[in-house]
């Protein structure tokens, strides 16, 4: 059991280990997941400056990834998607509309130059062998920018996930730069889909940003989508619009796409509904605007970290310098071995070194003259003749050597040195040298390619509650005691919206405050129905006439509802009391009528609630009289006042029905 229990562990830790390394998260050394890198190392190997069908890069790159053909293909559009690696020839779909690409078969692709000035230095780039060991690819290509910016990423591993916006590569150049020269820089994304966003709450690429649609509102009749969010589609755009049209949210009469390769969908309004009055209902309840919430989750040493963007131009910009110098010192030493080997030649054939194989019989003999023939001349040579030069200079044809051009060959001796001497200079001073580079990469990037595309703005999320209008019927239906939406029959209370919450006081004096309810039974003779926000609430007051449950005598209590609990039940009398009258009126007059008794003339009062003063919620009411009550008689009509939205009521004569009362014998 321990056994198995160990081989669970073991199997689960290195599945969870390469999903993480090898499939989901990008690695920050050149930004890009496996499937991506081996096909631009494929796109690499394949490059002969034509395109290529996608169906055989994709088979081409089946030697290096072994997880199919779907995956690569899907992989390779999306890649070639970003418009910065691959040159792309036929439908590889549309971002905008979402609509998909062609079958493999017939689109075609190759490496963009930039690509190679990037990504593509074989020399420099460690390799490690396919999966099968047929072949050999790279395991991180030694990028000249940080592409994980430029590009982003999304994926999810094993326990973890990653959320990288997309930057725009001019910005990310010139923060790079500035990181170099050591002066401040800031980086926010920039969509390829345009739109707006709100970075206030980015936190260097940790936090969330906010964005929104470009909306058209010249024409006061419609409202046209000119710009969409980053990961919506035309489609997913329209069917939100659809929902919130069928939902009631907004007003809309019909819908028209005419997006091309630019977004445009049209939204005319309904008779009487303006462009300017349903901004913020697009932005709240569509796809217009929306939050993205961002994670930069890499690769780096072969472990998954968290940076910030600051730290990911920081460290790239150390790692570009590294670059930069292995490349010169790789370029020198190359240089330095041309040199030599324009030296030996120019020896072996101005001093005729050759002439003195001509005896020779044997290898060995031929080989010993040609080394003795470099001994007076070691001064003049690079470093010391080795076998393998002798033998490169055996190879020299005759027709080269009768035809050698001694002052073509100082010429190149003379320019090699220059360029020697050259990379010595930037050697010392890489950081300069760094930053031209960087330019020259700037230079050919096409301007008009480069442009920021989504504006940065301050806005604030739109409230879904204060969005909406209220313009939903809650109904009442005093005969079944049924309240909501959707009760049919009945008065209309109030119009409401779906993220109301109301107060709801019943006929027996309890009352609850709830959401705004699809169909509720709430007794016969409801008293009150109005809205529970505080400051809609706190504006009622309540004249509560009630019997007293030991005497029978009649009490008001004035008070308003200042605090409750969602969904639970209060009694606004106290305990055991009967209610028979409710008002939400400032003034108003009632007549309270006495159980007849012998030798009681007086058999009811009349009282304006008006004159007492209004107390706490939990506090106890005020005595009316001292005989037991029967009944309460309305003399003016109970309807709602100006702050109380709806009051459900008696009618003008509404008697509480009495207890019942033994004469004593």
């Amino acid at each position: 059991m321990d056994y198995i229990k160990s081989l669970f562990n073991k199997n689960f830790l290195e599945y969870a280990s390469y999903v993480i390394r090898d499939r989901a998260i990008p690695d920050l050394e050149d930004g890009l997941k496996p499937v991506q890198r081996r096909i631009m190392h494929s796109l690499f190997e394949m490059d002969d400056g034509k395109f290529h069908k996608v169906a055989n890069v994709v088979g081409h790159c089946m030697k290096y990834h072994p997880h199919g053909d779907a995956s690569i293909g899907g992989a390779l559009v999306v890649l070639a998607n970003k418009d910065l690696f691959i040159d792309k020839q036929g439908n590889f779909g549309n971002i905008l509309t979402g609509d998909s690409a062609s079958a493999a078969r017939y689109i075609e692709c190759r490496c963009t130059p930039l690509a190679k000035d990037i990504l593509y230095n074989p020399e420099i780039t460690n390799s490690v062998p396919s999966y099968d060991g047929r072949n050999k690819e790279p395991t991180a290509f030694r990028a000249k920018l940080p592409i994980v910016l430029v590009i982003g990423a999304e994926g999810i591993a094993v326990g973890m996930s990653t959320r990288i916006l997309p930057h725009n590569i001019r910005e990310i150049i010139e923060a790079e730069k500035a990181c170099l020269t050591g002066k401040p820089f800031s980086l926010f994304p920039d969509f390829p889909s345009g739109g707006f966003v709100d970075v206030s709450e980015y936190q260097d690429g940790l936090g969330k940003v906010l964005i929104r649609a470009k909306l058209d509102v010249s024409d006061e009749k419609r409202v046209v989508i000119r710009e969409i969010p980053f990961g919506s589609t035309t489609e997913s755009v329209i069917a939100s619009l659809e929902a919130a049209s069928r939902s009631g949210k907004i007003k809309i009469s019909e819908i028209n796409d005419y997006t091309t390769d630019q977004v445009e969908i049209e939204v005319k309004l309904q008779r009487g509904v303006y462009a300017k009055d349903v901004v913020d209902a697009l932005y709240a309840f569509t796809e217009c605007e929306q939050s993205i919430s961002c994670n930069l989750l890499v690769i780096k040493d072969n472990y998954p970290v968290v940076l910030t963007i600051t730290e990911v131009i920081q460290d790239h910009a150390k790692k570009l310098v590294k670059i930069l110098k292995e490349e010169l010192e790789l370029e020198k030493a190359s240089l330095a071995e041309r040199l030599h080997m324009r030296t030996l030649e120019r020896i072996f054939i101005e001093e005729r070194i050759y002439k003195k194989i001509e005896t020779m019989k044997t290898a060995e003999g031929v080989l010993n003259a040609v080394l003795k023939g470099f001994e007076p001349f070691s001064a003049e040579l690079i470093r010391e003749v080795t076998e393998d030069d002798v033998e490169r200079l055996l190879k020299i044809p005759i027709r080269r050597i009768s035809l050698y051009d001694i002052n073509k060959n100082r010429a190149e001796v003379a320019e090699i040195n220059a360029r020697i001497k050259e990379i010595g200079k930037l050697l010392k001073n890489l950081v300069a040298y760094a930053v031209s580079v960087l330019d020259g990469l700037l230079s050919k990037l096409d301007p008009e390619a480069v442009k920021r595309r989504t504006k940065v703005d301050r806005f604030t999320k739109v409230d879904v509650k204060e969005a909406v209008t209220r313009d939903l019927p809650l109904r009442y239906d005093e005969e079944t005691g049924y309240l909501g939406l959707a009760v049919a029959s009945g008065k209309e209370l109030m119009r409401v919206t779906p993220y109301d919450r109301i107060v709801v006081l019943r006929r027996s004096g309890v009352y609850t405050v709830m959401d705004v309810p699809d169909k509720v039974f709430v007794d016969k003779g409801l008293w009150y129905c109005g809205f529970s926000a505080k400051e809609e609430l706190s504006k009622v007051l309540f004249t509560v006439v009630y019997r007293d449950q030991k005497t029978g005598f009649p009490c008001i209590k004035r008070c308003r509802i200042s605090g409750y609990i969602l969904n639970r039940d209060y009694f606004i009398a106290p305990e055991g009391a009967e209610v028979l009258f409710v008002s939400t009126k400032d003034k108003c007059s009632f007549t309270v009528n006495y159980v007849p008794k012998p030798r009681l003339k007086t058999l009811s009062s009349n009282f304006k609630a008006q004159e007492y003063p209004e107390k706490g919620l939990k506090a106890q009411g005020v005595r009316l009289a001292n005989r037991e009550v029967e009944s309460v008689t309305v003399e003016v009509s109970t309807k709602a006042s100006s702050h109380a939205p709806a009051e459900a009521s008696a009618p003008a004569e509404k008697k509480a029905p009495a207890k019942k009362t033994e004469k004593k014998k």
